[in-house]
């Protein structure tokens, strides 16, 4: 994206801006109950809701339709994030470039949220979540954004904690509450819509008002130029896509297993409904409390130690672990041991995982769009992860070569990450 000079001078100023330590209090705060939000509503549905209703709906090909659900949610995921990032970089308005955004984007995610439990069939139900994470990415790619253009960078490893944190946090408490709603679902999924639409309102509220953007130099705004803004990265950017490769592993790796709990706990494990609602809950609560443990304080250490890649190699052993215990022990015990290792693992991943991303951007006036990039990893694992499942399920019948696969994913992800010359 070609910008003139006076451009660059003020995108780049407020990342060098030091915070006062009031500001940097209601980032944090905004960044965790952001993630918090979005993550505690997503999971009440994606994790336990959906899955359960796919299968009341179609019990005999609920794994098909589930794989095939996420992989089309995550497609709008893709096309949204990188879109939103592109057009909020070009966003010229008195509330700023990524404000607007996040609000709205909050409004539609939980609207249409809270359609999908009133939706007769999986068509629509379809069309509702894909409408759904449009609306998340209209929130996510300027949330992240502003990592860059907000955050100085010796403070984006604990801002990238707060989100990792609360990320995990909701989303061990996305699945405590879903199950209580295992066999009355309406409640669940209204309660998961309002909370959906507060995250993008609570997070323009609780952090630093946004600087207008109403005076930055305008960007060409024809469709040559704007088709040409979204061209990827080239020079320089080696380190990019080696971030971006190793990060798409990783996720591959959790994806497989994080979406597929429910089905593990009762068709792999043999849980009935009950048993396994009551095991969900009981891993929701072992993840709560050691993603919080691991991704609070693994973000300030290496802001400290000023290296990123050390949690990354440990995360990554912790991920392949916690992925062994349920394919080893066939066991309710092996899943909830999988929550507490893999858990702790992914906090520690999470927590470093933004701030590695944005210390390997080419060029930070494109954070927007290039951060965009970056999160289609997240898409990717979100769509590979239960297809690589699914098809693995349907061709076996069981899921037991599906724990080895997330295994060699998550040690792929690793070597991946530890090629980036860039970041020690």
């Amino acid at each position: 994206m070609s910008q003139d000079n006076s451009s660059a001078a003020v995108q780049a100023k407020p990342a060098s801006t030091v915070l006062s330590k009031i500001d940097k209090t209601r980032f944090c705060a905004a960044f965790f109950i952001f993630s918090f939000c979005w993550m505690l509503a997503l999971q009440i549905v994606a994790a336990v809701l959906l899955p359960q209703r796919l299968s009341i709906i179609a019990p005999e090909s609920k794994d098909a339709i589930f794989g095939v659900l996420n992989s089309a949610t995550a497609l709008a995921s893709l096309i949204s994030n990188l879109v939103v990032g592109n057009m909020s970089d070009r966003t010229r308005s008195v509330l700023g470039r990524r404000t607007p955004w996040i609000a709205s984007g909050g409004l539609l995610a939980g609207v249409t949220l809270f359609l999908i439990g009133f939706l007769p069939d999986g068509v629509s139900i379809g069309v509702s979540y894909c409408l759904a994470m449009v609306g998340l990415n209209m929130m996510i790619a300027p949330v992240v954004a502003s990592l860059s253009d907000r955050v100085p960078e010796d403070m984006r490893g604990t801002m990238s904690a707060f989100i990792s944190a609360g990320t995990l946090f909701g989303s061990a408490l996305g699945q405590i509450v879903g199950a209580q709603f295992i066999t009355m679902m309406m409640p669940g999924f209204i309660i998961s819509g309002i909370v959906m639409a507060l995250s993008g309102i609570l997070t323009v509220v609780f952090w630093p008002r946004e600087a207008s953007s109403k005076d930055m130099p305008k960007q060409k705004a024809d469709f040559k130029s704007i088709l040409v803004s979204f061209k990827p990265p080239v020079k320089g950017a080696r380190d990019f896509w080696l971030a971006f490769v190793g990060r798409s592993f990783l996720l591959f790796s959790y994806y497989m297993i994080l979406n597929y709990q429910l089905y593990i706990l009762k068709d792999y494990i043999g849980l009935d409904d009950k048993s396994a609602g009551s095991t969900l809950s009981i891993m929701s609560l072992v993840l709560m409390v050691v993603s919080l443990i691991s991704a609070l304080s693994a973000g300030p250490i290496s802001d400290k130690i000023g290296r990123r890649k050390v949690p990354v190699v440990v995360a990554s052993l912790l991920l392949a672990v916690g992925y062994a215990l349920p394919w080893i022990m066939h066991s309710p015990m092996g899943m909830i041991l999988f929550s507490a290792i893999g858990g702790f693992g992914y906090g520690m991943y999470g927590s470093v995982d933004q701030a590695l991303n944005v210390d390997v951007l080419p060029n930070e006036e494109e954070a927007g769009k290039d951060l965009g990039i970056l999160n289609i990893a997240t898409t990717l694992g979100q769509m590979v992860g239960p297809i690589v499942t699914s098809s693995i399920v349907v061709a076996t019948k069981s899921y037991a070569l599906v724990f080895p696969a997330a295994i060699a994913l998550a040690v792929a992800g690793c070597v991946f990450i530890m090629l980036i010359k860039k970041v020690k």
